[in-house]
């Protein structure tokens, strides 16, 4: 070996050592695949167990009994994977290599009829799916638009001389659909429906349909990579469903709801800003009213009706704790903008199981940005000067998690090296 080679291959070795293992690219480590079933025997939930997050999945249900996901990642290790029990309702999983990640079939009873819905949890770094159960009506329509996925070509496609071009499309597609780019913005009430009725006859509709258009704004003229879409823009009543599937079909990365307050008593004033969870609020309420000695009124108002049962709320935190931290932490970053940048009497952050929340498969919040009953903060949230400081503190909060969140997203995107 010349001695100007074996000094080379001397210096790399050498740097090899000196570089910390930190800094090479970490492998992602698939420890094993686990199922748990749900407690309203609705479901069960299929758990991914990574070591590190991977960069984006694309879940497919081509027939009743089989569901397929396409997990892209960087050098995915599935070495030793630990696989889940069979039941009779789960017959199985099986892995086959694809450029980019894996190609996932999971097979279920020909009996077995549920739509899917796969999650990121933040809080792990696992990926999870989730199985609810439906009809064979419901299923017949998914499986109607897809077709099985042959893995053996896609996984063999080079040697085979074969087009496989959809899959770094489809790769590129799902991973930009983690970026946080739809914010959906829903004006409380509106049409039919005036919400809460203020001091000297204000309309709840009115105040929350301006703040959301200057939340908007902000947005537009300061994030302009990120989409702004309103569940409505005028006087008009979207049902509390029908704002979830427009939050839905937008693929919002955040979702948030604007409402106003009114008590029987005028002198209660202050923000609060919920997200869904298990109704822990009804203590922060029993605690004001011993003392304050007031009465909430919530005749008329439906995001406090429409509330989700604690049976559903369990099972939809198993499926999104990912959305549910993001939103408490969005929540905390509001009320923070509330109480030192605007200023405003801040009653806190809380949970509930509110309809409008639960319909949204995103993070979520629902922000009550003061009391209409309230001469002051009437004033404060019908002026233009107090509407847009109410928009600047929400847009703030959204601004500074989405610094964090792309920073991170970044992170990813250059440890995968796939662009």
């Amino acid at each position: 070996m010349p001695s100007k080679v074996r000094f080379t291959s001397f210096i790399l070795l050498f740097l090899a050592f000196l570089i910390p293992s930190s800094d090479l690219v970490a492998q992602t480590k698939l420890n094993r695949i686990s199922t748990v079933n749900r407690k309203d025997g609705k479901g069960f939930v299929l758990r991914y167990h990574l070591s590190e997050a991977i960069d984006s999945f694309k879940v497919y249900n081509p027939q009743n009994d089989l569901i397929q996901m396409k997990v892209f990642g960087n050098d995915i290790d599935t070495t030793n994977l630990r696989y889940p029990p069979l039941s009779d309702t789960f017959r199985g999983v099986e892995l086959f290599e694809i450029e980019n990640g894996y190609g996932v079939d999971i097979h279920l009873a020909e009996n077995a009829y549920y739509t899917t819905q796969g999650y990121s949890d933040s809080n792990k770094k696992d990926l999870l799916l989730a199985f609810t159960r439906s009809t064979q009506q419901r299923v017949s329509v998914i499986t109607s638009r897809q077709e099985a996925i042959d893995w053996i070509p896609l996984s063999s496609g080079k040697d085979l001389g074969l087009d496989i071009s959809p899959v770094n499309g489809e790769y590129t597609y799902a991973k930009d659909k983690l970026k946080f780019d739809v914010v959906v913005i829903d004006a409380g009430h509106g049409g039919k429906d005036p919400g809460n009725i203020g001091y000297k006859g204000t309309q709840e509709k009115e105040v929350t349909l301006a703040i959301a258009k200057k939340v908007g704004n902000y947005i537009n003229q300061y994030l302009p990579d990120v989409k702004v879409v309103y569940t409505r823009e005028g006087d008009t009543y979207p049902t509390l469903k029908e704002r979830g599937q427009i939050a839905n079909l937008a693929e919002g990365d955040l979702f948030i709801s604007i409402h106003c307050n009114a008590f029987k008593d005028p002198r209660v004033r202050g923000t609060e800003t919920f997200f869904l969870g298990l109704n822990k609020s009804d203590t922060a309420l029993e605690t004001m009213q011993r003392e304050n000695n007031l009465v909430l009124q919530s005749e008329g108002d439906d995001h406090l009706h429409a509330k989700v049962s604690d049976q559903d709320l369990i099972i939809y935190t198993l499926a999104n704790s990912g959305n549910i931290a993001i939103s408490q932490d969005l929540a905390v970053r509001v009320e923070e903008q509330f109480k030192n940048r605007v200023r405003r009497k801040s009653r806190g952050v809380k949970q509930a199981g509110w309809q409008v929340l639960y319909e949204a498969s995103m993070p979520a919040l629902l922000i009550e940005t003061g009391f209409l009953t309230n001469r002051g903060e009437h004033r404060f949230l019908t002026s233009d000067h107090g509407q847009s400081l109410i928009a600047s503190g929400i847009f703030r909060a959204i601004r500074d998690y989405k610094v964090e969140y792309d920073k991170i997203y970044e992170a990813n995107t250059t440890l995968g090296g796939r662009d």
